[in-house]
């Protein structure tokens, strides 16, 4: 499925009733609660399940918390020694929707666990328009500060923190690479946590001028134009346009933080595909980065949807295995 504008896309006129969520007079947003359906953890090893889950709260008051995903062959097998990669991922959802408990993102996550043999840490962060940016980019470093100092068992009995990858869906991906950005400038301050690379897959970014993909593709169905920038006006902060650094990475020429990603000699990963509208500024953000020495690489397919990977499991598979690679290549510690 291409996603590409024809007869049976038809033109999106009403973003709010697209994405089913109503906007009230104070400001925040009704969401339809039976949109995203969600999956309860399973935190108890004699459960057969292959892959364990179980959430743990970060900031009460915040109401922030992550869900750890966990090989259930890991605790199982107590003649294994060997540590395995942390993944700390951020979902998707336009930073209006979504959370970690979203069944979508739980499986995508348990997908992962079990094809990279990792553990992985979903976030569950605070949604706009309720908590415009920065709060997602603020709640991702302060879960980095908790695992760097948490005693849950799960992480410091299972996992290898000198490999650890910042990894995102769409917002999320947005998410992750800010969140790199932010710690880039105390990476010392994590230890024993090590940031290894940012993997950001079909990431969440826009800007006021239009690019070519966005016109060709203004009815794409899974992300219609306007559903796009609907979601920006609520997610950013008040009084200003998608030229800001939160959406348009380029502006300016992109942030000088990007050197210190560069020093640390973290990789970069930036995927996505050609029926997703945003491709054009993903590819231009992939050539930024290029330009500023960072180790970057691009995976673009043809075809598909915005995070088609999330909803085909053959498609998650061969994502999966450009992971691997990815991070089988990156620095050792």
């Amino acid at each position: 499925m291409s996603g590409q504008t024809s007869p049976s896309n038809p033109t999106i006129t009403d973003p709010y009733q697209h994405i089913q969520i109503i906007p009230n007079p104070d400001g925040t947003i009704t969401r339809d609660p039976n949109r995203y359906p969600n999956s309860s953890p399973s935190p108890d090893p004699k459960d057969p399940t292959p892959v364990l889950s179980k959430d743990i709260i970060i900031n009460q008051s915040e109401k922030t918390w992550v869900r750890i995903f966990l090989p259930r062959q890991t605790i199982v097998d107590s003649s294994s020694t060997s540590k395995l990669p942390l993944i700390v991922y951020f979902h998707g959802g336009g930073f209006i929707n979504c959370s970690a408990s979203s069944t979508v993102f739980h499986d995508f996550c348990s997908s992962m666990v079990l094809d990279l043999h990792v553990v992985v840490v979903s976030v569950d962060y605070r949604l706009a328009p309720e908590h415009r940016l920065p709060a997602a980019y603020d709640d991702a470093m302060e879960v980095l500060q908790w695992i760097k100092t948490t005693q849950e068992d799960w992480l410091r009995e299972y996992v290898d923190y000198t490999r650890c990858f910042l990894m995102g869906s769409s917002a999320g991906a947005n998410a992750a690479y800010h969140a790199g950005l932010g710690v880039s400038q105390e990476a010392d301050n994590l230890v024993p946590l090590k940031i290894k690379g940012l993997i950001l897959h079909h990431p969440f970014i826009g800007g006021v001028q239009r690019t070519g993909s966005e016109v060709k593709l203004v009815n794409e169905p899974h992300l219609p134009l306007c559903v796009n920038d609907l979601m920006w006006n609520l997610a950013l902060p008040l009084g200003v346009d998608r030229d800001h650094e939160y959406c348009n990475p380029m502006v300016d020429g992109g942030s000088k933080l990007w050197k210190n990603v560069r020093l640390l000699g973290w990789k970069v990963m930036v995927t996505g595909c050609d029926g997703d509208p945003m491709i054009d500024r993903q590819m231009e953000f992939l050539d930024m980065l290029v330009t500023k020495d960072v180790r970057v690489v691009g995976h673009f397919s043809t075809g598909g949807y915005h995070v088609v990977e999330l909803k085909e499991p053959s498609k998650a598979k061969a994502l999966h295995a450009l992971l691997k690679d990815f991070m089988l290549d990156a620095p050792a510690a």
